[in-house]
C-alpha cells in the first residue's frame, strides 16, 4: 500500500529537529505506525512482538536500542519502563530525534506525568482529512486565510449526497478506495471491538459492552452538543438497567482515554457586552463515521434527515480544522454566550491570529450566517484580542469567494492546510 503523505509529517520533522522523543497519540486505525515509520530508522511493534515486550521487563536496552529515529509503537502497553528509558537515553545522548513513540489510548498512570520537559514533543493525529484523503482541492488555505488572504474556489464537485458518503466513510487511510457499503461495516466492526474489548483492555474496571454501546449511541445522537452527562446517562440507560452518572462519567473518560472522543473546548475572549460566557465543552467522535456506525445508518438515511446529516457535517469541519491547525499549533474551540449567541468553530493560533466559522450543510442559510459571525465580532473586545483575520462559513457545496461584508464563504472541498 502506497503511503499517503499527512500533514502532521511537516509537525512530525519540526519535533524531531527540537526535541530527543516525539509521542504521537491518536485512536487506531488512524495511521500513526505508518506514518511514523517514513520518519524512522529502526522500531520495534510492542502490540505484535511479545518477546520484545517480555524482553523490556528484562533489560530495555536490548529492545530500544535500535538506529535512530526508532519507532516505538503501542508504547502505552509497558508505559512507565519505556517512557523512563526514553527519557534516560534522551538526556545521556543529548541529540534531537532519538525516538518517536506512538500509543492509541492513554497509559492508566499516564507516565507523562514525569517529567518531560525538553525531551518530548507531543502530537495528535487523527484520521485522514478530505484534503489528506483526495477530497479536497486545499485552495482555500487556513493559514493563508489567518494571514489576511482571501483565496478563491471554483465550484466543487461535492453534493449533499457526496458529502453523505463522506461522513459514513470517515477519514480512516483503510477506507479510502473502498465502496460506502464495506467502509460502513468496517467501521461498525471498529466501535464494535471498542466496546467489546478495548474498553476493558485499557480499564481495570470490566465494562459492559450493553451499556458501552447505549452510551455510545447517545453520544453520538448528541454529537456536536455541548456534553451534558446527565442527559447522555438518561438516554444510555437500559429498559431495566438505569445508568448512573458517575459510571457514565467513568466510560467517557474511558472513550477519552481511547482517543475516539475529543472535546472542543469554549473559547473565552475579553467581551464589549455583559454577556456571560458558557464554558462547557462540545463533544465529537474523533471521526464523524463512528457516530455514523453506533447509529447503523447509511447515506441514504442521512440524506432523509437532513438536521442529523448536518450535525455530523459540523463534526467533520471539526476533524478537518484540527488536522489543517495543528501544523499552526493552533487550539480549535466553539463560541457561546448567555445572550443566544453561538459559533461553531474559532480557531487561535500561538501568537493569537484567531478566526471564527460558521458550517452550513445548506447554502439557503448564508445570510444568517455571515450575519452571525458579524455580530460576533462587534461582541469581542478586538482591543484586547486583536480583529479576526477571517470570519467564513463552511459549507458544503459551491463556489468559494468573499462576500460583500467580507464574509469567506469556503467549500469543504475546496478547504485545506
Amino acid at each position: 500500500m502506497a503511503y499517503l503523505p499527512r500533514i502532521v509529517d511537516q509537525v512530525i520533522t519540526r519535533r524531531l529537529a527540537s526535541a530527543g522523543a516525539v509521542l504521537i497519540e491518536g485512536p487506531k486505525a488512524c495511521g500513526k505506525s505508518f506514518t511514523a515509520e517514513q520518519h524512522c530508522a529502526s522500531s520495534v511493534y510492542l502490540d505484535r512482538d511479545l518477546q520484545a515486550l517480555e524482553a523490556l521487563t528484562v533489560d530495555p536496552s536490548l529492545v530500544l536500542s535500535g538506529a535512530a529515529p526508532q519507532l516505538v509503537d503501542e508504547w502505552q502497553l509497558d508505559a512507565t519502563r519505556v517512557w523512563n528509558y526514553v527519557r534516560h537515553q534522551v538526556d545521556d545522548r543529548r541529540l534531537p530525534g532519538q525516538f518517536v513513540l506512538t500509543g492509541s489510548a492513554v497509559p492508566v498512570d499516564d507516565a507523562r506525568r514525569h517529567t518531560g520537559a525538553g525531551r518530548f514533543a507531543r502530537v495528535s493525529m487523527r484520521p485522514m482529512s478530505l484534503s489528506e484523503s483526495g477530497d479536497s482541492t486545499g485552495v482555500m488555505s487556513l493559514a493563508g486565510m489567518l494571514a489576511g488572504q482571501r483565496p478563491t474556489g471554483e465550484r466543487t464537485q461535492h453534493t449533499v449526497a457526496d458529502i453523505a458518503d463522506l461522513v459514513v466513510r470517515g477519514g480512516w487511510p483503510l477506507n479510502i478506495g473502498l465502496g460506502i457499503e464495506e467502509a460502513a461495516q468496517a467501521n461498525v466492526d471498529y466501535l464494535r471491538t471498542i466496546a467489546e474489548v478495548d474498553l476493558s483492555r485499557v480499564d481495570a474496571a470490566r465494562r459492559d459492552r450493553r451499556i458501552a454501546e447505549r452510551l455510545l449511541g447517545a453520544l453520538a445522537r448528541n454529537i456536536a452538543m455541548e456534553q451534558k452527562v446527565a442527559r447522555l446517562a438518561n438516554e444510555a440507560q437500559g429498559d431495566d438497567q438505569p445508568l448512573a452518572r458517575s459510571t457514565a462519567y467513568d466510560y467517557l473518560a474511558t472513550l477519552q482515554r481511547l482517543l475516539i472522543l475529543e472535546e472542543q473546548p469554549a473559547w473565552a475572549p475579553h467581551l464589549r457586552s455583559r454577556a456571560t460566557l458558557r464554558k462547557a465543552p462540545r463533544t465529537h467522535f474523533t471521526d464523524p463515521s463512528l457516530a455514523v456506525a453506533s447509529l447503523g445508518a447509511s447515506p441514504k438515511r442521512l440524506l432523509r434527515d437532513l438536521e442529523l446529516l448536518g450535525l455530523l457535517f459540523e463534526s467533520m469541519a471539526v476533524r478537518d480544522m484540527r488536522v489543517y491547525a495543528e501544523p499552526l499549533g493552533a487550539r480549535v474551540s466553539h463560541y457561546r454566550d448567555s445572550d443566544g449567541l453561538e459559533v461553531d468553530i474559532v480557531v487561535q493560533t500561538r501568537d493569537d491570529a484567531w478566526g471564527a466559522f460558521e458550517v452550513k450543510l445548506g447554502s439557503g442559510r448564508l445570510d444568517d450566517a455571515a450575519r452571525n459571525l458579524v455580530a460576533f465580532a462587534a461582541k469581542v473586545d478586538t482591543t484586547r484580542v486583536g480583529a479576526p483575520a477571517v470570519l467564513g462559513i463552511i459549507t458544503a457545496t459551491g463556489y468559494g469567494y468573499a462576500r460583500d461584508d467580507g464574509v469567506m464563504v469556503i467549500p469543504i472541498g475546496a478547504l485545506g492546510p
